[in-house]
């Protein structure tokens, strides 16, 4: 069972979890990051990582993020991997935890 990067991780894009990664299953957009399923191990690691509660294993996604799914597993395919941690956006707190933050995915 794959982690999904769920909306809370859409402008907030830390990078925490990418750093405890054991098989480079992050992939980085220009707002977002996302889980390839192919790749994640299932190792459980990087969900406590996240400083913003933005992932969850795939059978354990919040009601209404279940498009999440499908949207980690697409925009893997095209993302480059991210392998090392970065700097968060400079307003990425004000950004937790705001709901709605879907239109706001840059691809």
């Amino acid at each position: 069972m794959p982690f999904v990067v769920i909306e809370n991780c859409i402008k907030c894009k830390y990078t925490d979890c990418v750093e405890v990664c054991p098989v480079d299953c992050f992939h980085e957009g220009p707002n977002f990051l996302v889980i390839d399923p192919e790749e994640c191990i299932d190792c459980t690691l990087c969900e406590p990582e996240c400083p913003a509660k933005a992932i969850y294993p795939e059978d354990d996604v919040p009601a209404g993020q279940e498009g999440f799914i499908a949207l980690n597993a697409e925009l893997a395919k095209v993302w480059p991997v991210l392998t090392e941690r970065k700097d968060a956006p400079p307003d990425a707190k004000e950004w937790d935890g705001k709901p709605g933050k879907l239109p706001l995915l840059e691809r």
